[in-house]
């Protein structure tokens, strides 16, 4: 069994992730010139529910996972691992196996009645599948999480999205002659390919690392004392529950949101078919751009909860406050030039990748909200690894109620549209990211330096404006070629200007490529 310290534990899933992004964006890129935006809105239209089903499955547990076995790691105590990660497979096998079949067995009402589009049937029906196998996949990614061994999980990702490039695309186009739905469901099964060949993985790192596993004696630091099975089920139901709520309402937000769009569109007299398309622009085109760089934000968060629920476990204020400053400002530094590029090259990004420039106006009414995005990731994180995942479930809800009036409002105004949709979805995200902020900072008295935030907005402004004028002053007709050169100059501005303002220093990217050397090795 490897494990990794917090960095090193990042940077494999950073790259493990960046990686994803990048492999991923290829039927990203070319699903939507397969099935038109229409068919996204389809394929698209599913997720919600599944999401919800998920989250009840899933949730919760890998979080608990991670953060009781991190725990019993630290005493040495391998036969309690072991009874918490039966337990846990126990539970989300036995759900699982219900929500599949209630899935299949109603699914021509769910897809007729909630989702407003009854072309989703045969989508529906190909991702409910899908269920047994994310749900045993999360476990076993706790599992690994909670021994700080990120490699399983890194690897399992890589080989998830190999096998959904190719399956997606080839079972999209080999249905596209029996009409648009069908083209969805095809590529819904690519996505079910792709989660079968992740939990292969995962299940190959386990029977390993079940064999190299060494036996130590058990270090008496205060958590034997939970060893039964009961007690490792109500630990594990104590912590997951609340998380699960709190997810479930963002998942329940979701759902409902897509609903009350296409209802919202409705009432603001756009057609069905056009209303689908829309919502598979926003969720299948400009959502996944807005995420990219998130790669970071979530290896970061991934490997926080296991940090942090040791370091509470040893009482270790100091080491807290730092791993959460290391975070913060990592997530700031790395996801701050993206935002700025999305926001001025917003069409011209949305012309390239999906050839339907019409819809950068949603990439730019959100590229200055994203740096909230990678910002609320650890915070998030935080809460639940320190026992607080009561104060996200609020703070959630209080984004999630605001978010789906908000879409009510203004999505049905004809003048607004989808537009309303993405404005009430930018104030969700900047209002739970404040209110995360806020339980943190009371938790912890936990501070960051405002000149950190000062110097990083003047960073984002010179870049930006340099990335504007290189694209959009005439100095050649060769657009393409502006376009790269914007880009390029103003991550160069941007990595300059954060070297300068020390947000940044040449040692640390010296660390950086060093750590990076060894990953590889």
């Amino acid at each position: 069994m490897t494990k990794q310290s917090f960095i090193r534990g990042t940077m494999i899933l950073l790259a493990a992730g960046i990686l994803n992004r990048i492999l991923g964006f290829i039927p990203r890129i070319t699903l939507p010139r397969v099935i038109g935006a229409e068919g996204i809105g389809l394929y698209q239209m599913g997720w919600p529910f599944l999401s919800v089903i998920l989250t009840i499955i899933t949730g919760g547990i890998p979080i608990a996972i991670a953060k009781l076995i991190a725990e019993a790691e630290a005493e040495h105590n391998e036969s309690r691992i072991r009874s918490i990660l039966r337990i846990s497979l126990m539970i989300t096998i036995g759900l699982s196996i219900l929500f599949t079949i209630a899935c299949v067995a109603g699914a021509s009402w769910i897809t007729s009645h909630l989702l407003t589009d009854s072309r989703v049937y045969y989508t529906f029906l190909c991702m409910s599948p899908m269920i047994p196998i994310i749900g045993v996949s999360a476990v076993y990614r706790g599992y690994f999480q909670g021994r700080q061994n990120m490699i399983p999980t890194a690897t399992s990702q890589i080989m998830e999205t190999l096998i959904r490039i190719v399956m997606v695309l080839v079972c999209s186009y080999v249905m596209i002659p029996y009409g648009i739905e069908y083209a969805a469901a095809g590529a819904m099964v690519g996505v079910l390919a792709g989660e079968i060949g992740g939990l292969a993985v995962l299940a190959i790192h386990f029977r390993y690392d079940k064999k190299s596993s060494p036996k130590l004696p058990v270090a008496q630091i205060g958590t034997t004392k939970t060893n039964g099975r009961l007690a490792n089920l109500r630990r594990i139901l104590r912590i997951s529950i609340p998380i699960t709520g709190s997810k479930l309402i963002g998942a329940s937000s979701y759902l409902f949101e897509s609903i009350l769009i296409a209802q919202s569109l409705a009432i603001a007299g756009i057609a069905t078919s056009l209303a689908t398309a829309q919502y598979g622009a926003l969720q299948g085109m400009i959502i996944p751009i807005i995420l990219l760089p998130s790669a970071l934000t979530m290896s970061l968060s991934v490997s926080l909860i296991p940090s942090l629920s040791e370091a509470a476990a040893r009482k270790d204020m100091k080491t807290i406050h730092a791993r959460l400053h290391q975070s913060l400002r990592l997530a700031l530094v790395t996801g701050a030039p993206f935002a700025v590029i999305m926001f001025v090259l917003a069409e011209p990004i949305c012309r390239y990748m999906y050839n339907q420039p019409d819809v950068g106006i949603m990439l730019k009414m959100m590229a200055p909200i994203a740096i909230f995005i990678y910002f609320q990731a650890p915070l998030q994180s935080t809460l639940q690894a320190l026992n607080k995942p009561g104060s996200a479930l609020i703070n959630t809800l209080i984004g999630s109620t605001v978010k789906l009036i908000l879409i009510y409002w203004l999505a049905s105004k004809p003048e607004l549209g989808i537009q309303g949709a993405v404005f009430a979805i930018n104030v969700n995200i900047v209002l739970v990211t404040l209110l995360h902020w806020n339980s943190v900072v009371r938790l912890l008295k936990f501070r960051m330096e405002g000149s950190d935030f000062g110097k990083i907005g003047a960073a984002m402004v010179l870049s930006g404006l340099c990335c504007y004028f290189i694209m959009y002053m005439p100095w050649t007709s060769v657009e393409w070629l502006r376009f790269v050169s914007a880009t390029f100059v103003g991550f160069i501005v941007y990595l300059f200007s954060i070297t300068v303002f020390r947000l940044i220093r040449l040692k640390d990217l010296t660390r950086v490529l060093n750590m990076g050397k060894k990953i590889i090795r």
